[in-house]
């Protein structure tokens, strides 16, 4: 099976932490030249120096601020006045706070649609040229199992991320004739900052204790626990290699086999 990703420039968004960061490192491993975008330049320095050199790839990082996607544009041009090829494409932006939809305010919804969507689009329209040239492209969204089973309280999320399923669908029908693949990685729940953050949520509106509410819901996933971030990573880096070249246009769930459908 080749893996190798030797030679191939990847771009990581929100990877200082969690999903993002495991991926990175993930993708190191398998050779890739790897460049960091986040919004905390301390926290982008410390993970570009953590990641492997074994190949001799040469790491990078860029400050981008996901709440403002005129700041991303400016970002991305500027990088690629540096480093014009671009081969693969980690769309990954953290999900918004949680809440019944009906008491949402709509600018919530316009901010979210700005984070994740149109960020992408920004990055996608940036680093597709230098794809079609290669005749090689990857672009991984990671958005979320709510695309398949919508997630009780987290209702913004839930519209934003099914949108984003959608646009990577139809890009993936656009790209494909050029050798670049498109597909989403849903992750379940996973031991990051979101899952401590929804866990906190709970917990208070049950009125029972954080282990309590986890140990609920480790109890209604197949495999009896949380995911790991890196078991989440293995699935983005595979998508990323020459191995998966035919998978392209799919949702891959995370979680467990928790998710209720196909």
């Amino acid at each position: 099976m080749n893996l190798d990703l030797s030679g191939k420039t990847a771009l990581v968004c929100g990877s200082t932490q969690g999903i993002g960061y495991a991926s990175a490192v993930e993708l190191a491993l398998l050779g890739a030249n790897v460049t960091l975008i986040a919004r905390n330049e301390q926290k982008l320095a410390e993970a570009v120096d953590s990641l492997d050199i074994s190949r001799g790839q040469l790491h990078r990082y860029f400050v981008a601020d996901f709440a403002d996607s005129g700041n991303v544009k400016e970002a991305i041009h500027g990088y690629l006045r540096l480093v014009p090829d671009v081969h693969i494409l980690i769309n990954n932006t953290g999900g918004p706070s949680g809440g019944a939809i009906i008491d949402e305010d709509p600018d919530k919804f316009l901010k979210t649609f700005e984070m994740h969507l149109i960020n992408s689009q920004i990055l996608t329209q940036a680093v597709v040229p230098s794809m079609k040239q290669a005749g090689f492209g990857r672009i991984v969204n990671i958005i979320s199992t709510s695309v398949k089973q919508p997630i009780v309280g987290l209702g913004v999320s839930n519209t934003i991320r099914g949108a984003v399923a959608n646009w990577a669908k139809t890009l993936s029908l656009e790209l494909g004739r050029f050798g670049i693949t498109v597909n989403n990685v849903l992750p379940g729940y996973t031991r990051t900052s979101r899952l401590d953050a929804v866990l906190g949520m709970r917990a208070e509106a049950q009125g029972k204790t954080v282990d309590e509410v986890a140990t609920q819901m480790e109890s209604e996933i197949p495999v009896g626990r949380f995911a790991e971030p890196e078991e989440v990573a293995a699935a983005v880096a595979f998508l990323c290699s020459p191995a998966a070249a035919s998978i392209s246009g799919i949702n891959i769930p995370v979680d467990g086999g928790k998710t209720g459908n196909l």
